[in-house]
């Protein structure tokens, strides 16, 4: 016979935050990482909408400050140009980060091989398993990338208030900077995602009498 176990889909969210739980500090570090990458993305985000609200504001002490703050103006421009190294040291930020998430997820399915293979056992489908990864990973994703995002740009606003002056306060576009926020949060739960999928299809393809058999 099929093997059929239909739980309902709030149960896997507690069974997953459970196992978040008891796994906390595993989870945090995992998280950490996250958090740190997403807040690089959003502060580099957030600099480049305050430099840009100051440089659409089109006053000429603002276009000084900006020059001398570093960033790349042209005269009568109206953006503000985001250097490629910038660009590359956000990449690598977010594929060292896509990497931990791999590894911590790796070994946590190494640590859960009684886990799983007990739930298999009592007739839990491949996609059950794989489910249950994939909350925990969108629950720590949203939790890390949301942390993440509000440092970010917490520590934007005091370093171009710092850097640029209260102006830059004044003249940036909210709206973007808000569009920056979202746009970290997406970012960093979809790394978190795409992270678990590897060690996911591990642990739905493992065969209970093998993960039973495991010392631990």
């Amino acid at each position: 016979m099929k093997r059929l176990i239909a739980l309902p889909f709030r149960k896997s969210l507690e069974i997953a935050f459970q196992s978040i739980r008891v796994r906390f500090f595993r989870s945090l570090v995992t998280t950490m990482s996250l958090v740190l990458a997403v807040a690089f993305l959003c502060y580099m985000q957030t600099c480049d909408d305050f430099a840009q609200g100051m440089l659409a504001s089109g006053d000429v002490a603002a276009y000084e400050i900006l020059v001398q703050a570093g960033y790349d103006v042209v005269p009568g421009g109206a953006n503000i140009a985001t250097s490629a190294k910038q660009r590359w040291i956000v990449i690598l930020s977010l594929l060292v980060c896509i990497v931990g998430i791999i590894n911590a997820q790796l070994m946590s399915v190494t640590e859960r091989f009684r886990e799983i293979g007990t739930m298999k056992c009592l007739g839990a489908l491949d996609r059950f398993i794989v489910r249950l990864f994939v909350l925990e990973a969108l629950m720590q994703g949203l939790a890390g990338s949301i942390t993440g995002a509000l440092l970010g740009m917490l520590t934007a606003a005091v370093s171009s208030t710092i850097t640029l002056g209260t102006g830059a306060v004044a003249t940036v576009s909210w709206p973007a900077v808000g569009y920056s926020l979202l746009l970290a949060i997406v970012t960093g739960t979809g790394l978190s995602l795409i992270g678990v999928i590897y060690p996911a299809i591990i642990a739905a393809r493992m065969q209970p009498v093998e993960a039973m058999r495991v010392d631990q």
